[in-house]
């Protein structure tokens, strides 16, 4: 009898859903659903559109699912009212466009084809609320054009243009009202939607090169890192000798330049990997890319730099990498990698400290000792104008 009771509940709710549908909505030569009305989905209930959707009453308070489904062809989501689903679904072969910003409360499942918001406005989106989250998202199935969050300080993203998927992912320092973000596959000399030239010649200094690839509008007021993504199509090589030259960077609002915004962690390769920048305020940045060291950065050999052995055991002799000269520039970045090019260790004004621990989290864990082997580091001496790449040997206090 309880299943019995539950499957009657359950049903009830269904029902009662579709009946103030039907109390509330209309269709128009079986073209469009208007809501003038009250519509509101109860517990399990669950209603899919297959056509398009005109909300111009209250469609807010809602539980249950809300599916959007169509073969080849494209649906839109428009009205004078916001609508705001607890669980969203899409699967729609030529898209889902929304013309009026919608609310996600739960989950949003994107299964067929993009969401696609108008670039022009930014002020509609589709907007991840308080604990929702999304699944499915790829090349065909994701944002295509604003995305927003409210109330997280974690988020990332699930945006792109064209067929590319080019997430964006923001950790705030404390949680966020409201922040919205999208992709661009241009060139910031010449975009063709963003009102304004973002001149990639103009720059903080002259060390500092900028992608003419690509870049993301962010919009946020708390102190935030944030991490960007790349592919082949980012010609990421441009910007550096390796992927650990790549840094944040963003178009000052009130400098009108490229600033650098840093690079505290780099994944990857250079046809594809992610790249976090150092804390700053989204909002007084224009737009971010990905950029790196100019050409004009030379190398001067000032100093001599050698390959160097480690036995880190205690007994006072090598426990340390001790890099001749470092002194001499105390502004510095030194990064170590193992054989397999991924990063082991990162420090900038570096001062002869590592000791065979690693300090990134990856492949070896944060603050455990790296095993014996053949690494590879390099060091930026900025002071002078100097980068080096050498081999380091290490042999663990276990194999000493």
């Amino acid at each position: 009898m309880k299943h019995i009771d539950k499957f009657m509940r359950n049903t009830y709710t269904l029902i009662h859903s579709i009946c103030i549908a039907l109390c509330t909505i209309y269709s128009y030569g079986q073209d469009a659903v208007h809501n003038y009305g009250n519509i509101q989905i109860h517990d399990d209930g669950l209603v899919g559109f297959h056509m398009d959707v005109i909300n111009n009453g209250a469609f807010n308070q809602n539980k249950g699912l809300v599916g959007f489904y169509a073969m080849d062809k494209a649906l839109t989501i428009s009205g004078g009212s916001n609508p705001i689903f607890y669980d969203f679904e899409i699967a729609v072969d030529n898209d889902l466009y929304v013309d009026n910003t919608m609310g996600v409360l739960n989950n949003a499942n994107f299964i067929t084809g993009d969401v696609v918001t108008n670039r022009t406005a930014s002020e509609v989106n589709i907007n991840f609320l308080n604990d929702s989250f999304y699944i499915g998202e790829g090349n065909t199935t994701k944002v295509d054009g604003y995305a927003a969050m409210s109330n997280k300080t974690d988020f990332t993203f699930p945006i792109g243009q064209f067929d590319k998927l080019r997430p964006l992912t923001i950790s705030s320092e404390s949680s966020n009202d409201y922040t919205k973000a999208a992709y661009y596959f241009e060139d910031p000399n010449t975009p063709s939607i963003v009102g304004t030239t973002f001149d990639t010649s103009l720059t903080e200094n002259q060390f500092l090169s900028v992608s003419e690839y690509e870049f993301w509008h962010l919009e946020g007021s708390i102190p935030s890192k944030v991490t960007l993504t790349w592919d082949q199509d980012s010609n990421a090589s441009l910007y550096g000798d390796f992927i650990t030259d790549l840094k944040v960077v963003g178009w000052s609002i009130i400098d009108k330049v490229w600033v650098n915004l840093g690079n505290t962690n780099v994944e990857g390769d250079f046809n594809r990997g992610s790249i976090t920048s150092e804390d700053f305020i989204p909002s007084d940045y224009e737009i971010i890319t990905i950029g790196g060291n100019s050409d004009l950065l030379e190398t001067v050999e000032n100093i001599s730099l050698d390959n160097y052995y480690m036995t880190p055991n205690g007994d006072g002799i090598n426990d340390f990498l001790v890099i001749e000269g470092i002194e001499g520039s105390p502004n510095n970045t030194l990064q170590i990698f193992n054989r397999y090019g991924r990063m082991v260790y990162s420090m900038k004004n570096y001062n002869n400290e590592f000791n065979g621990i690693s300090n990134v989290n990856g492949v070896i864990a944060k603050n455990i000792g790296l095993p014996s082997g053949i690494y590879f580091y390099i060091v930026t001496l900025n002071n002078i104008n100097l980068r080096h790449q050498g081999y380091l040997y290490l042999t663990t206090r276990e194999d000493n």
